[in-house]
């Protein structure tokens, strides 16, 4: 800037679509002294590369990449925790991290595509290269090579980023997803049948006092029934001292119940009859 000014310090090289393929090109400037210059290369990323938010990506640990990756680092963040519904599976449960960055509880997984294009940031940051142009008398010239590393994707992959953004297929994979969740469905169903099969082949006896027992406390659960089913099958239980006792107790009270109500019957017809003498 001390050099050439505020408004010719800069050298600025744009890409276009009707660029022809180059082996480089040179940048002159006269001078006698040595400058120090900043080369900034904003490389034209193929597939295309995104600069996440910097929440999600330090969540992700990701920096720049391409969104197959980005998804690809999401869905694995989501298996680690445990966030998907285990009965809707195409919902996903946001924890704390996510609600911050994604604003919502849940979300489904077809909408993840349209909650990330907000969170992509463009362009990815350039490579900054630090050089000297030294022109003093006597300086040998050199030759100074940087090697950048630069991710090419293949046709194949291309071809697949299509079909996923494409609504048509949205659906078809929605649909497909449905299927695989009521298959998955179907085989937990299965499992549990031919493990309750095994385990009654292998021990009958052994298998129906188990499941008895089972059904006699979740029946207790459901009735709100105090005391011990289990216990109460037996005939021992009816053996025991003070069962008479309660039984005479029974009867009384129910004795009791029965005389209240004809009482109150008689009582009805006598006042019935009254009214039809007075009369």
């Amino acid at each position: 800037k001390e050099m050439y000014g505020p408004d010719s310090n800069f050298v600025e090289w744009h890409r276009n679509p009707q660029t022809q393929e180059t082996d480089g090109f040179q940048v002159k400037r006269p001078g006698d002294k040595p400058v120090k210059c900043t080369i900034n290369l904003q490389l034209d990323y193929q597939p295309q590369n995104f600069k996440l938010d910097p929440r999600l990506g330090r969540l992700l640990g990701i920096h720049t990449a391409t969104r197959p990756v980005i998804v690809t680092a999401l869905w694995q963040y989501i298996k680690t925790n445990k966030l998907q519904d285990p009965i809707h599976r195409d919902t996903i449960k946001c924890d704390e991290y996510l609600q911050s960055i994604f604003d919502c509880p849940t979300m489904k997984f077809s909408d993840i595509p349209f909650k990330l294009n907000p969170l992509f940031q463009q362009p990815p940051d350039p490579i900054v290269i630090e050089h000297v142009v030294a022109v003093e008398p006597g300086e040998t010239k050199s030759v100074t090579h940087w090697d950048i590393s630069v991710e090419v994707d293949d046709t194949l992959k291309q071809q697949m980023n299509n079909f996923l953004v494409s609504t048509v297929a949205q659906q078809e994979i929605m649909s497909l997803d449905q299927k695989i969740y009521e298959t998955v469905d179907s085989i937990k169903a299965l499992k549990t049948k031919r493990e309750f099969m095994l385990s009654f082949a292998s021990d009958p006896y052994g298998f129906i006092n188990k499941w008895l027992i089972s059904q006699s406390r979740d029946l207790k659960v459901m009735l709100n029934i105090e005391g011990d089913p289990e216990e109460e099958r037996k005939a021992e239980f009816y053996q025991k001292d003070w069962l008479k006792e309660g039984v005479c107790r029974y009867f009384y009270t129910k004795v009791q119940q029965r005389r209240a109500e004809l009482e109150r019957d008689l009582g009805v017809r006598q006042l019935g009859s009254s009214s039809s003498n007075a009369n």
